[in-house]
């Protein structure tokens, strides 16, 4: 792996780190919020070592991805995110890759697929359960306390504190969403370096106020909002990875969720995990994620 690559699509000149260029299939891993690309490099490079072609993009909103036209909106509603990683697949010439996602990237690879029904071969979702985009979802109070700081960021105090406070609002959830000592200082450094973008602040506030109807969505994705709402049944092979410590979302956020599913479908919760499995626990997730595609 070297520096950060760019792949330009309508809206975005979207950066990635690549392991093993010339690997016979590709997979596509893209991270969560609060993170970023170089989070999955323990996992890629257990990936790429069994032969896959590894990417790993920054999304919308994260350094160094950057949108290519001033005027448009900095939206981060989470169908956005979907066509977003068509996009790119689409600009790379990606035919049915393998899509990870943790987090923001969850949504993001299984709305992929809802919006396109061939765009992957296998799909892996972490710590977020399908179907839960819909601001309507029943919610039980032990998820609203979890959702905190959705409810914060919808405040002025909460956008001042993510405009001015930013990484260490990040670095809060860092320490709240899993068992503590996961994480060194450098790992948290690293990460943060996505977060210092002109673009961060409006495309997070956005993201999480769209998503319980408190912002407008762009109108550019009206057309992706509505085949996503309500979620559509998906029939590519899907394995779900959820920590059992995850203090964000609980693991019963994803399951039951086998009736969104016509394919193959797996569960595996992992024990003594928070919210970042990939970080906290990537040869658990690498191995999971090779033996389900067959690497």
């Amino acid at each position: 792996m070297t520096g950060y690559r760019y792949a330009s699509t309508p809206k975005l000149d979207v950066a990635y780190l690549e392991w093993n260029p010339q690997g016979g299939r590709t997979a596509v891993l893209l991270h969560g919020w609060p993170d970023s690309p170089g989070g999955w490099r323990p996992v890629a490079q257990v990936l790429a070592q069994a032969g896959l072609r590894v990417l790993a993009p920054a999304l919308r909103g994260f350094a160094p991805t950057r949108f290519r036209d001033p005027a448009t909106p900095r939206s981060g509603q989470l169908s956005a995110l979907g066509r977003d990683l068509l996009d790119f697949c689409q600009a790379l010439g990606l035919r049915q890759p393998v899509l990870v996602g943790h987090d923001w990237g969850a949504r993001a690879v299984a709305n992929a697929c809802g919006l396109q029904a061939d765009a992957a071969s296998h799909l892996v979702i972490m710590s977020v359960g399908y179907g839960t985009n819909d601001p309507k979802q029943s919610l039980s109070l032990d998820q609203a306390r979890r959702y905190w700081y959705h409810w914060f960021m919808a405040t002025p105090r909460g956008e001042r504190t993510v405009r001015e406070q930013g990484k260490a609002f990040a670095r809060y959830m860092w320490d709240s969403w899993s068992p503590p000592g996961w994480y060194g200082q450098d790992d948290f450094e690293e990460a943060a370096r996505a977060f210092d973008h002109p673009d961060w602040p409006d495309v997070v506030l956005h993201s999480y106020r769209h998503r319980w109807d408190g912002a407008p969505g762009d109108p550019a994705y009206a057309q992706d909002e509505a085949a996503l709402h309500p979620a559509p049944v998906l029939a590519v092979p899907t394995l779900v990875l959820h920590g059992a410590a995850d203090a964000c979302n609980h693991p019963d956020t994803s399951a039951g969720r086998e009736h969104f599913f016509s394919g193959r479908y797996e569960r595996q919760l992992l024990e003594g995990v928070g919210h970042f499995p990939h970080r906290e626990a990537p040869a658990a997730v690498a191995q999971a994620i090779a033996r389900f595609i067959g690497a």
